[in-house]
């Protein structure tokens, strides 16, 4: 009996090594693929520079991993589409004001959909990660769920999926606990100093991702106005691509009291500063839509909005609005809504889909 294929993305991360020798216990015939998004690693070494100072992708510990469980292994080069697709796309966003969020960018039209096309190119019956969330069946009908650990979830990431993608995908940590993962992949030999976990954007590898933004795109730095939100100038700002709604730090205003970046205005190169109480709204509007739950787009619905991955998700009435966007009113008001970032909706462990803030 010939064994399901599956084409499984190896970061050499805990999660997706952990993926593999699960596949590898169910029967899979598990190929792993390590996209490579940015800078060439020292292959020669079994680990190469230290995570802090390169990209998400440990191509050493993944070999070693594939070499342990005597599955196929190969490197694809996806720089030019991760380039193209990610980071001018970041770049791009933050020089116009708005706060792109590069790993739902990233799974979207690198990752998933690099694995999905090299699935069809083989002829593989699955594609595989290591990401929290789950695909559900229900008879004919797949969706995509939070993961079982809702500490650990990435459904937030996942939501722009195209919904043909589903029946194919498999995320094997999905349904685990963390701590279950850990406990799985002491099996694997995996250097404890390399398994910390990243927070940062992970083409960022050194200072923030201003400085990152600066040395990129030198234009970024364009000096504007701080205002009130009565258009009182309070002092001069760096350039709008440093400043997203929320932020306190790194002002350099004197004021009376504490100020945020309530918001920013590309079109006078202006950065518009409140109190805290100013960064609260109750509605926004949501375009560049993937649903996964196409009546959203007939009639009003009541759902779960998350509006960033760390901020739990609030209930909201959405309703459709014109030009195919979604109008999204809070049951309680949201702070600091950024235009760029995604709203993702939810019924309960089900995503219903999503778009961008604008």
């Amino acid at each position: 009996m010939t064994r399901p294929r599956v084409i499984l993305g190896m970061s050499g991360g805990v999660d997706s090594s952990v993926a593999a020798a699960l596949l590898v216990d169910q029967g899979y015939d598990v190929h792993g693929v390590t996209l490579q998004v940015w800078e060439q690693e020292d292959e020669s070494a079994a680990v190469s520079k230290r995570w802090q100072e390169r990209s998400c992708c440990k191509v050493g510990i993944a070999r070693h991993v594939a070499k342990r469980l005597k599955i196929p292994y190969e490197i694809i080069d996806t720089r030019h589409t991760f380039r193209t697709g990610v980071i001018d796309d970041f770049l791009s966003g933050y020089l116009a004001g708005t706060t792109p969020n590069p790993c739902v960018r990233c799974n979207e039209r690198v990752k998933l959909q690099s694995l999905i096309a090299l699935a069809e190119e083989r002829g593989a019956d699955f594609v595989a990660t290591g990401h929290y969330a789950r695909i559900d069946r229900d008879g004919c009908r797949f969706s995509l769920q939070r993961a079982e650990d809702t500490r650990k979830d990435q459904s937030y990431f996942l939501y722009r999926l195209k919904p043909a993608w589903l029946p194919r995908l498999l995320f094997p940590v999905g349904g685990m606990q963390k701590p279950d993962v850990w406990a799985r992949a002491e099996s694997l030999d995996l250097p404890p100093d390399e398994m910390k976990e990243s927070q940062e954007i992970c083409f960022v590898t050194q200072g923030d991702y201003r400085t990152f933004i600066e040395t990129e795109t030198p234009e970024a730095k364009r000096p504007g106005r701080f205002v009130d939100t009565d258009g009182h100038e309070l002092g001069r700002h760096d350039g709008i691509a440093f400043y997203t709604p929320g932020q306190r730090r790194g002002l350099g205003v004197a004021a009376g009291q504490r100020l945020y970046v309530q918001r920013v205005e590309p079109a006078t190169n202006t950065v518009v500063l409140g109190t805290d109480e100013s960064l609260l709204q109750s509605q926004c509007t949501i375009a560049d839509l993937n649903l996964f739950d196409e009546s959203l787009r007939t009639g009003p619905r009541e759902a779960d909005v998350k509006v960033r991955y760390a901020t739990p998700a609030s209930p909201a009435t959405l309703a459709p609005a014109s030009n195919g966007t979604i109008a999204v009113r809070f049951s309680t008001p949201q702070r600091a809504l950024s235009p760029g970032q995604s709203a993702v909706f939810y019924d309960g462990d089900r995503v219903l889909g999503g778009g961008i803030i604008q």
